[in-house]
Parts: structure tokens; C-alpha cells; sequence
């Protein structure tokens, strides 16, 4: 009975020396919600920018999620905001001063309502709704957590009215661009018809086709501008049926709005069909068929909410996007040729919204 007792007393002093020589922390993690939530996102860091910053103060980073519909990669709606949190990232001087959660593909508002409320519960300093159709969850859950930053576009109400002090809003005049690449969009056609693809219409998507068309009939009335919405935004198969059905009917020229444009870029660039590009730089999609992109420049935006919210702003602005304020950029593909007598033009339409002396969105309706 002895022998048996001791040895089982020393297996018992093992399994206690094991135990202990396995214990470990475990790392914080972003809110594990859906199952595409993607861990923190890291850039190279450079040296940081001297700075009075509260995440330097508290030693700290400055932490951000955000939710989108798309993918990080998708050429369009979200990657150009993914884009400019990394560009930030690495101005801030890497993750060690602001970390970044994101979630991709939210089709479902319901798990877009759940992955901003886990965010907020998990303390992130800033929570990004990036897409319209999350508004509503966004400010649901911002009630809950008056003390926590929330951003949502495009939009530019900031619940003010409501009583919030923590929403902020931003948009894009996606009109202007537009107007200029349909200017140089006339001036390339030979065949004076240039299809558009659009998602749903509505937003900064319905704001670009709009003021596309404009620069389109500005600079010649007789053009054919037909516009197929796909009622989707990620469809890329749509969006291929639809630049299909553009070029059948004689398009020589095309262009759209939303991450399902992938599919549209395809079709252009395998029938010899020169595409415009917008939110995003989509020359990587057809080097000989992109002639130029609208880009949308979220960095002013998003530099100037991390000061607010590190000075104790925590919302109440809304950001919106301009030529004027170097927001939307117009930068031409170096594969696809443009006389000067085009950009000239391209410039002079720029430089004419910007003066106020053209409108992009004229009321015609």
C-alpha cells in the first residue's frame, strides 16, 4: 500500500511540473465574431514622425477596426480605405503605434451589427462601418458605447441631431471625377457609345455615373451613354454580362463603380475596350485598356479623425471628398496613351469644378 501511494504521489509531482512548464499569456486578439474576421494587420515600420500623440503618451497603439463589404484587394470601395489606414499605419511608425482589425466580405448586416459591437466591447479607440447599409447597426451600437469613436460613410449625418458625440461621417463627391474621366472618355470614343456599369443606384456609385454622363454629353451631345445598374455590388459575373451587353450594342469605351467592376475590367480588356476606373487604381486589372482612375485619398480624412479622437473629440464631423481638397485624385495609366490635347481638356474640366464655373450634377431632371 506504501509503494503504491508514493508512486502515485510522484506521478501527481509530474503532472504539476508539466502543467507549470506550459503555462503561458495568451496575445489580446480582435473580436472573434463571423468567421472572416481577420486578426490585426501590420505594415513595415519606419521611423515615427515626432508627435504629442496619446498613443505615444500611454504607450499604447492607437487601435482601429473596420468592417467592409468587400475584400481588402477588391480594386475599389475597400481597399482604397484599407489602403490609406496602412499608409497612416506607417507614418504613425508601425503596429506598435496603431494596430488595425478588420473584417471582410459583410453581406449580412446582422453579422456587420454583431462585428462592430465586439469591436467596441473589445476597446478599439475607433470602429469604421465602411459602407452605407451599416449605418443603422453603426448607431445602435454607438448609443452603447458613448466613450468609443464610430465612422461610417458615405453619409454625412453624424447623429448630432440625435444627441451622439462619437460618430463621424464621410463621403465622397464621386461626381467630379466621373465628370472628367467622361470628358476624356468623349475625346477617346471613336464610336460615341460608352456603356456604364453600375452596382445599385445609390450613393457615391449613382453620384459618379451621374456626373461620368455629364462629362460625357459636355463634350459631345451626341453620344450614347446607356448606364445598366446590376442591383449588386460584389457581382462580378453581372458586371460582366453587362459590359458584354455594352459592347455588343457598339461600345467602344466602358466604365463602373463598385468592387464588381473585376468582372467588367475582364471583358473590356479582352475585347480591345478602354475602361475608367474610380475609388481605386484598377491599371493592375488591364494595363493596355485602363486609361485612368478616379482614386479616392482617404489619408487628410482619416490623419485628421485620429487627431480629433486623440485630443478627446470623439466625433461630430463629417468628411466629404473633393477635387478641390485633393480627396479624389485623376491619375492616368502609363499603358494607355493621352495626347496633351486631351489631359489639357481633362485639366481645364478639373479646373473648372473646382472654380465653381461647371457643375458636375446640372439639374436636368
Amino acid at each position: 500500500m506504501l509503494r503504491s501511494t508514493l508512486h502515485l504521489l510522484s506521478l501527481l509531482i509530474v503532472v504539476l511540473m508539466v502543467l507549470a512548464g506550459c503555462t503561458t499569456v495568451a496575445p489580446s486578439a480582435a473580436p472573434a465574431a463571423p468567421a472572416n474576421a481577420v486578426e490585426p494587420a501590420a505594415a513595415e515600420a519606419t521611423e515615427a514622425p515626432a508627435s504629442d500623440s496619446a498613443a505615444e503618451a500611454s504607450g499604447e497603439p492607437f487601435r482601429v477596426a473596420i468592417i467592409m463589404p468587400s475584400t481588402i484587394t477588391d480594386l475599389a470601395w475597400s481597399q482604397a480605405m484599407y489602403d490609406a489606414l496602412i499608409t497612416i499605419q506607417t507614418e504613425m511608425g508601425g503596429e506598435s503605434a496603431m494596430e488595425i482589425a478588420y473584417t471582410e466580405n459583410m453581406f449580412q448586416v446582422a453579422d456587420a451589427a454583431a462585428a462592430l459591437r465586439d469591436y467596441a466591447n473589445d476597446g478599439y479607440d475607433l470602429v469604421i462601418a465602411h459602407g452605407t447599409q451599416f449605418g443603422n447597426s453603426m448607431f445602435e451600437v454607438a448609443k452603447d458605447f458613448p466613450d468609443t469613436s464610430f465612422a461610417w460613410g458615405t453619409a454625412v449625418d453624424t447623429g448630432s441631431e440625435d444627441g451622439f458625440t462619437n460618430v463621424f461621417a464621410y463621403e465622397a463627391n464621386a461626381q467630379e471625377g466621373g465628370y472628367v474621366n467622361g470628358v476624356i472618355a468623349a475625346m477617346l470614343s471613336e464610336a460615341g457609345i460608352i456603356g456604364i456599369i453600375g452596382p445599385v443606384e445609390a450613393g457615391d456609385a449613382k453620384l459618379y455615373i451621374d456626373g461620368f454622363t455629364n462629362g460625357v454629353l459636355a463634350t459631345n451631345p451626341d453620344a450614347q451613354v446607356p448606364v445598366i445598374y446590376t442591383g449588386s455590388f460584389g457581382d462580378t459575373a453581372l458586371a460582366a454580362e453587362a459590359a458584354n451587353t455594352h459592347i455588343s450594342a457598339g461600345a467602344d469605351v466602358l466604365t463602373g463603380s463598385a468592387q464588381q467592376v473585376v468582372g467588367s475590367v475582364g471583358v473590356a480588356a479582352d475585347a480591345g475596350v478602354l475602361w475608367f476606373g474610380t475609388q481605386s487604381d484598377q491599371s493592375s486589372l488591364a494595363p493596355a485598356s485602363v486609361v485612368a482612375n478616379q482614386l479616392y485619398d482617404w489619408v487628410p480624412t482619416l490623419r485628421d479623425m485620429f487627431a480629433k479622437i486623440q485630443a478627446g473629440e470623439l466625433g461630430g464631423t463629417a468628411y466629404v471628398l473633393t477635387l478641390e481638397n485633393e480627396g479624389l485624385k485623376i491619375e492616368y495609366n502609363d499603358g494607355v496613351e493621352v495626347s496633351d490635347e486631351i489631359k489639357a481638356a481633362a485639366d481645364a474640366a478639373a479646373q473648372g469644378i473646382i472654380d465653381g464655373s461647371i457643375d458636375p450634377l446640372p439639374e436636368t431632371e
